[in-house]
């Protein structure tokens, strides 16, 4: 514990944000600078409680007290190194993980919690501004082939912890350049994609090869994997999107909102477009359905593009400005979230029932709306849903955008060539080793759990590599 009064004498301090009129004029980092010196302060804050209730938040099992510790004293190796036990890419947590740790942060019961993703942040910048993360390749080769397919945080962790392990690792990605999600569902201003390139140049440096724009399922095929690979590792991802099918549903103007992110994070990528219909926010009125994370990033885009307008509407009721009671510490608490996309010009509308769209000459114009009562059902039991008699309402729109998540992984292609079994929800059925019905086939993140966070694809994607090495080994694994 760098400092035992540091709890008590230092308030929480993060960094500030860029001014709203400044930020929706490009793409970069939402955040000014934020001196070193400011953040050894912070990390003073943490009481290295002799129960660390950041982990009951924290999937990686991060040891945080302890590398709070050395940030504090100054010793940034030792800080690096220690992040790096649990978690292959900080500054991906750093950037967009939505801080469970300090929703359980024991300084958080009754002040404000320890600034622990800053201070994740901050170490794993510290480390490549220092020269201390490196390639690490493995000293021994195993002699095992394994490809891991998707590129996301689960199949980057996988693919560079197996790498380490001695295997010969391939992984694959659909896409022209590598990061599924991280790169071409988050927009710029929240992780800037250099960050991802960074990373992945340390993963080739280790021996790791990367193949993009190769459609695994199409572009070769389950049986071509099976007799080139000694195990596989599926981690493409839950990239079903939750469908509005309503009437009106076919109208030009209504996108997905992966769809709508990723053709910008290609457009600023460097990447052609001329194949594609545009799909812009430019002096449009915009109507994001969702109110989710991925619809604040819809908002954040369309202000950038230079929308007329941006209204976000949600099915469910406003949460409550503050914890709620039915999520006491050290749960993550259902409260209220204004995201500096929100900040930057929408109108947030919540227990609202999209009816119908409506169209001129094929092309979305409105919204018909209906506003809702959620009443508590008699003996427990999920709330029910009620729509207002005479509250209906439409919006103008001309171009509308669904963020209402993810219900499965796409199962043409290679899923259906591997023949793995699928579970009640349409996932990859996996056990508690992570591997699927099919010998030598293996699931993690998305594609094995459902639509989550980076930091559960992330572990799941390193638990997964532990039982591919284990299994290829035939006894104990040599990872972590």
């Amino acid at each position: 514990m760098g400092k035992v009064t540091g709890f008590i004498e230092i308030e929480r301090v993060t960094p500030s944000l860029r001014p709203v009129a400044e930020r929706i004029t490009d793409w970069d980092s939402l955040y000014q600078p934020f001196a070193k010196e400011k953040i050894q302060e912070q990390a003073a804050r943490c009481m290295d409680c002799g129960i660390p209730f950041c982990h009951n938040g924290c999937s990686l099992g991060n040891y945080i007290p302890q590398w709070n510790d050395w940030v504090y004293k100054g010793e940034w190796a030792m800080a690096v190194e220690t992040l790096h036990r649990t978690n292959n890419f900080p500054e991906f947590t750093g950037n967009v993980c939505p801080a469970l740790c300090e929703a359980s942060c024991v300084v958080g019961i009754n002040r404000e919690p320890v600034s622990i993703r800053q201070i994740e942040r901050t170490i794993v910048e510290e480390g490549f501004a220092r020269g201390l993360i490196v390639p690490r390749p493995a000293k021994v080769k195993s002699g095992k082939r394994v490809a891991v397919i998707g590129s996301g945080p689960a199949g980057m962790a996988a693919a560079q912890q197996l790498t380490r392990a001695g295997h010969t690792v391939t992984l694959f990605e659909k896409a022209r350049k590598a990061g599924g999600l991280l790169r071409y569902g988050i927009p710029n201003f929240k992780l800037e994609k250099q960050i991802i390139d960074r990373r992945l140049q340390q993963m080739v440096g280790e021996g790791l090869t990367v193949r993009t724009g190769v459609h695994v399922g199409v572009d070769v095929t389950a049986e071509q994997l099976r007799q080139e690979f000694d195990a596989i590792l599926l981690s493409g991802g839950a990239e079903q999107p939750r469908d509005l099918p309503i009437p009106g549903r076919e109208l030009r103007g209504i996108h997905f909102a992966m769809d709508f992110l990723g053709q910008q994070n290609r457009r600023l990528g460097g990447e052609d477009l001329s194949a594609e219909t545009a799909i812009l926010a430019t002096n449009r009125h915009v109507v994001v359905v969702g109110g989710g994370d991925t619809g604040a990033d819809c908002v954040g885009t369309s202000v950038r593009q230079g929308a007329k307008s941006v209204t976000q509407i949600e099915l469910l009721p406003k949460p409550p400005k503050d914890r709620a009671t039915e999520t006491p510490w050290p749960m993550w608490p259902v409260q209220l979230r204004i995201s500096t996309s929100h900040q930057e010009g929408c109108s947030q509308e919540w227990s609202i029932l999209t009816k119908k769209f409506e169209g001129d000459e094929g092309q979305v114009k409105k919204l018909h709306c209906v506003r809702l009562n959620w009443l508590e059902p008699e003996g427990g039991g999920r709330p029910r849903m009620e729509e207002i008699a005479g509250s209906e309402f439409v919006l103008q729109a001309e171009l509308v955008l669904l963020a209402m998540g993810f219900v499965a992984p796409v199962k043409s292609g290679l899923l259906d060539g591997l023949g793995v079994e699928l579970d009640e929800r349409g996932n990859v059925r996996v056990n508690s080793g992570y591997a699927t019905s099919v010998e030598g086939v293996f699931a993690a993140g998305d594609m094995a759990t459902g639509q989550s966070l980076v930091l559960k694809a992330i572990y799941g994607g390193r638990q997964a590599a532990r039982a591919i090495d284990g299994w290829l080994r035939g006894g104990e694994s040599v990872l972590p």
